[in-house]
């Protein structure tokens, strides 16, 4: 009797020798998912969860720093005379730089090292600027005339305009489902919360 109540023990405690044994490791792991890594099990309820509002400041904020760099990158190239290549190729860089350099400010005002806020800077801006600066420089480069328009011309101006709004219109959805998973921005707002490591 006792023997075959021990052996009984020993096979409910082996994962998958009964119907409950195999329930509970999952549900442990559900909870690890949605809780720990804030992306309520990686599906459509996490990304239902963030907010476009929410989504939409995370993508202004990375469009301020890439604005500034995108225009001081153009309004160099044009004022220069650079080509139509290397003025997007700066304007890009210039980008990340303004980019990088807007979320690493609110890192550090945080109390991290410059060190520390360039990782969080790259792991909360790099896919947001990226998809910005696609649809920026294909609309610039789109619209006919834009790239040779001087400094003083509406359609310099209007381009420039149009082309950030459109990467604004792209870059939101995109934010919003890097939010629902734990990544981009979401990684810069942990630190803003006192919750970073």
């Amino acid at each position: 009797m006792s023997d075959e109540h021990g052996g009984a023990s020993r096979a409910a405690a082996r994962p998958g020798a009964t119907g409950h044994a195999m329930h509970e490791p999952a549900a442990g792991h559900a909870g690890h998912g949605a809780a720990g890594h804030g992306t309520a099990g990686h599906g459509a309820t996490g990304w239902r969860s963030v907010s476009w509002r929410s989504a939409a400041q995370a993508t202004l904020h990375c469009l301020t720093g890439c604005a500034i760099g995108e225009v001081l990158g153009m309004v160099l190239g044009t004022a220069f005379g650079l080509s139509n290549g290397v003025t997007v190729v700066l304007s890009i860089a210039l980008a990340f730089v303004f980019g990088y350099a807007l979320t690493m400010r609110g890192m550090v005002r945080a109390g991290l090292g410059v060190g520390a806020a360039l990782r969080v800077a790259l792991a909360a801006d790099t896919v947001s600027i990226v998809v910005m600066e696609i649809i920026d420089n294909l609309t610039v480069l789109a619209i006919p005339g834009a790239m040779d328009a001087g400094l003083a011309s509406v359609l310099f101006w209007s381009s420039l305009l149009i082309a950030l709004a459109l990467a604004f219109v792209v870059a939101t959805p995109v934010n919003r489902w890097l939010i629902s998973r734990g990544r981009g921005h979401a990684v810069a707002h942990r630190y803003h919360h006192g919750h970073g490591a």
